[in-house]
């Protein structure tokens, strides 16, 4: 199985055509992150209305490809609002204050329930979405609850926390969903406190590896770790989720693009390592590609990405 992931308003027939081409099975669609994932998310709700994105989407189906919607929605499952009234919903910092921005308080038992209920009712609003959901924490390194009961679990336990409560939520109401858990920044580490809920799986992100090298070439730490996270979540719908097309990072999430060139051979290597790993799903950013970006330098080479 391969994905790639690409902004909402870069969805294209052209993209689409493309992805299915290289032998995707699903397309990712990805709001913004960062500072704009609460607005981009927002922003990509909206586009449910409009008739002109809603086609592309039939279209992709139309072709094969399932959809999936892969987004930081933290902020989105737990109105800020609601930090006024009820203060004890959101993260301690490690100086001992409430915090309004960025994720929560995993130990209350009311945040988690208001979470996991937005979480259903966003689940059902994503059009055409298939049963793998991707609801992850807000993309901000640090800001995991220090409160007196959340402090005994590691970043990677609350964010488990926060997961398996969703999962048990989706699947309430849609019996087959699958819920990843993302490794990602703080929560690159295997969960010590907290076990995976039945359908919670695997998605890895190395964001902070040398793209210059083939990932097989990673220290002995991070191959341990990237092993421990396997056999912990297991190999059944687990995926890893690359950056070899992100060309959203490799021009600093600024406009216009900066023109885009990939190591095919490396992207060739890192496939290979991943499937011998065990990963069932091979993903890729591929951001900051489309229109505007072919206008100024041409069709992007995507060709090691193809079945091989």
């Amino acid at each position: 199985m391969k994905t790639l992931l690409i902004h909402p308003d870069e969805l294209s027939k052209k993209w689409i055509d493309r992805m299915k081409d290289v032998g995707c099975t699903s397309i990712g669609i990805h709001p913004e992150g960062g500072g704009k994932s609460l607005e981009s998310l927002k922003n990509l709700i909206e586009k449910f209305n409009d008739k002109n994105f809603t086609s592309l989407i039939d279209y992709a189906v139309n072709k094969g490809l399932k959809i999936e919607y892969h987004m930081h929605a933290a902020e989105y499952l737990l109105d800020r609002k609601y930090f006024l009234s009820h203060p004890k919903w959101f993260r301690e910092d490690d100086k001992g204050e409430r915090c309004q921005k960025h994720n929560f308080c995993v130990s209350s038992k009311e945040a988690l329930e208001k979470v996991s209920e937005n979480a259903l009712i966003l689940a059902k609003k994503l059009y055409k979405s298939s049963n793998r959901f991707y609801f992850w924490m807000d993309d901000v390194k640090n800001t995991h609850c220090r409160c007196e009961k959340c402090i005994k679990f590691s970043a990677s336990d609350q964010n488990l926390i926060v997961m398996n409560a969703i999962i048990k939520k989706l699947k309430e109401e849609i019996p087959d969903a699958l819920l990843c858990y993302l490794a990602y920044y703080d929560t690159m580490d295997v969960p010590k406190k907290v076990k995976a809920e039945k359908g919670i799986f695997l998605q890895y992100a190395p964001m902070d590896r040398d793209f210059t090298k083939e990932v097989a070439l990673i220290s002995d730490d991070k191959k341990k770790n990237l092993i421990d996270l396997i056999n912990f979540f297991g190999k059944e719908n687990s995926a890893v989720l690359e950056y070899w097309y992100d060309n959203s990072l490799f021009s600093k999430w600024q406009k216009p693009p900066k023109e885009f060139k990939c190591n095919n051979e490396i992207i060739k290597k890192d496939i290979m390592f991943y499937k011998t790993q065990g990963f069932e799903k091979i993903e890729s950013f591929a951001c900051f590609l489309g229109d505007d970006y072919e206008k100024l330098y041409g069709t992007p080479d995507i060709s090691a990405f193809s079945d091989n």
